[in-house]
């Protein structure tokens, strides 16, 4: 058996792998490898063994039978404490292997890309990778096994510091590798779950069809903090996010200063970030207790602001506040005027931070917007929404439905005006950030009264111009958005007794018909959107 230590190296991603070779070398381990990774380290001039020449066995397969032999998991195994381990790798003059660096066959790369066949799939399927990080991770008291670039420099570190690694960092990379190993298999499931299989099974050279809902769901999350508590103080939390997050989503926000965010402000700065996004010109929105309470766009962050507060100032306080435009500092004075619990953009400038920096418990995020595009990842939105339940979850595709002008049917006789189609779309996009049953009054650009979360859309009609005219807004003019259809005129009535002059409703009642002709009575115009936005 060796006394000298050695390294298996077999790497997909290259990255770093010279450098970290390099460093095992100058603390005088041996270094094997296979394929590619043993190539490219012999081209730097290291001395490096191919794993076949110290198993005295060749590759074959095409590679696939390459590190599945006993005198590679042997060494990978054996506990050092076990003399009957000790023993059976004298016997069979099997070495010991002490570091493992991994990583595996691309697979979730691979089954991203359009028109990625079965064949092409079950290629990049890794066997002997998650083979070896399985053994080493196990024995992780006498294996280092390396599963990420992002784990080298840590390793060099307390190699060139003490010659050794300590149990500490090895048990921290074993729990690594495992959950390593688990986000691949659970991709592999999910890509082949979803496969829908007819009565042929999908050619090699075509992308399968792939069930938006596979036959099972493996989810992969990562921990991003412990919260302070839940929901309620007596509940305990934490944040999560996705294996790969998408761009411009709230995950990936970057905290400047202000207290740790608690579980209710996420939840609340995700429905403020998600609906200012869906806005292409300067806005901002303002969220209380998951519901936006103030909603405008303006010329910049300043006019947006002062626009959304004015809706509903009471609910204002200690609410979430969301730009998607950078704030000034002329915008930053006027919001400080107000208690603010968490404030969201995606710049702020020098003078803007500075206003807060006496308000220091003020948690200040920049988050960049999405960059854009077709998909629900270029948007920085879900693909997938999931709500728990009772020893279960509901998965649904997210709502990312965007109407646009072309998608309104006007179903009065009276036309809504240019304005008036313009401030219909507004109030749309609200309405659906907005708790059902919503009813949501807009004009020029500004939420004018907002009715959330009621059993009855006669209440949250109700509601709203209560919230009004607390506010001293005139409803005379506005128009209105119910997130679902009026199932009867009552509704209709209650918002034009209240001054709306145009109706955008989903459409699809029994009493439509009933609708529109009260509609007509009243003289006001209606659209259909021809969709809903239920929020529960």
């Amino acid at each position: 058996m060796n006394a000298q230590k050695t390294a298996l190296l077999s790497v997909s991603d290259k990255t770093g792998i010279v450098e970290l070779a390099q460093a095992l070398h100058a603390q005088g381990v041996k270094l094997l490898s296979t394929g590619g990774t043993a190539k490219l380290l012999a081209d730097k001039g290291l001395p490096v063994t191919e794993v076949a020449e110290m198993t005295g066995f060749p590759e074959m397969l095409d590679g696939r039978v390459k590190t599945l032999h006993p005198r590679v998991h042997g060494g990978l195994l054996a506990r050092r404490d076990f003399p009957t381990h000790m023993a059976a790798l004298a016997e069979h003059n099997i070495n010991t292997i002490d570091f493992l660096v991994v990583n595996l066959y691309p697979f979730e790369a691979t089954v991203a890309k359009a028109g990625c066949t079965l064949e092409d799939a079950i290629e990049n399927i890794d066997i002997g990778g998650p083979a070896m990080v399985r053994s080493a991770a196990k024995n992780w008291k006498d294996v280092a096994v390396l599963t990420d670039a992002a784990q080298y420099d840590t390793v060099i570190a307390e190699l060139k510091a003490n010659g050794v690694v300590s149990d500490k960092t090895k048990l921290g990379l074993s729990i690594a590798a495992f959950n390593r190993i688990s986000q691949y298999d659970g991709a592999i499931s999910d890509y082949l779950s979803a496969i829908q299989i007819g009565d042929e099974v999908p050619a090699g050279d075509k992308a399968p069809v792939l069930d938006l809902f596979p036959g099972q769901s493996n989810g992969r999350f990562i921990k991003v903090q412990d919260l302070r508590y839940g929901e309620n103080s007596h509940q305990q939390a934490a944040l999560y996010r996705d294996l790969m997050p998408a761009p411009g989503s709230l995950v990936t926000a970057k905290q400047l200063q202000g207290k740790e965010l608690s579980y209710n402000n996420i939840a609340d700065a995700d429905a403020a970030w998600e609906c200012v996004k869906s806005f292409d010109t300067p806005a901002c929105v303002i969220v209380k207790h998951a519901n936006p309470c103030g909603v405008a766009v303006g010329a910049n962050a300043l006019e947006a602001y002062s626009k959304a507060f004015q809706t509903d100032p009471t609910s204002a306080f200690g609410g979430i506040i969301a730009l998607n435009t950078e704030l000034d500092e002329a915008g930053a004075q006027q919001i400080s005027k107000q208690f603010v619990e968490v404030l969201m953009a995606p710049s702020f400038t020098a003078a803007a931070l500075e206003v807060f920096k006496t308000k220091v418990n003020v948690r200040i995020l920049q988050i960049d917007l999405p960059k854009g595009g077709t998909t629900p990842w270029d948007q920085g939105r879900n693909l997938m929404d999931m709500k728990r339940i009772g020893s279960g979850i509901l998965l649904q595709t997210a709502d990312n439905h965007e109407l646009a002008l072309s998608d309104l049917k006007v179903v009065t006789i009276k036309q809504p005006t240019a304005e008036e189609l313009n401030d219909l779309l507004f109030a749309w996009k609200v309405a659906k950030y907005v708790k059902s049953n919503a009813i949501v009054f807009c004009k020029g650009g500004m939420t004018m009264g907002v009715g959330a979360g009621q059993m009855s859309r006669l209440d949250s009609a109700r509601i709203a111009s209560i919230k009004a005219g607390h506010a001293n807004l005139s409803l005379a003019g506005t128009v209105v958005a119910s997130d679902a259809f009026f199932p009867f005129r009552d509704g209709l009535d209650v918002v034009v007794d209240h001054g709306a002059t145009c109706v955008i409703q989903p459409g699809g009642s029994m009493r439509d018909q009933e609708v529109i002709d009260a509609a007509n009575e009243r003289g006001v115009s209606m659209v259909f959107s021809g969709v809903r936005h239920f929020r529960h």
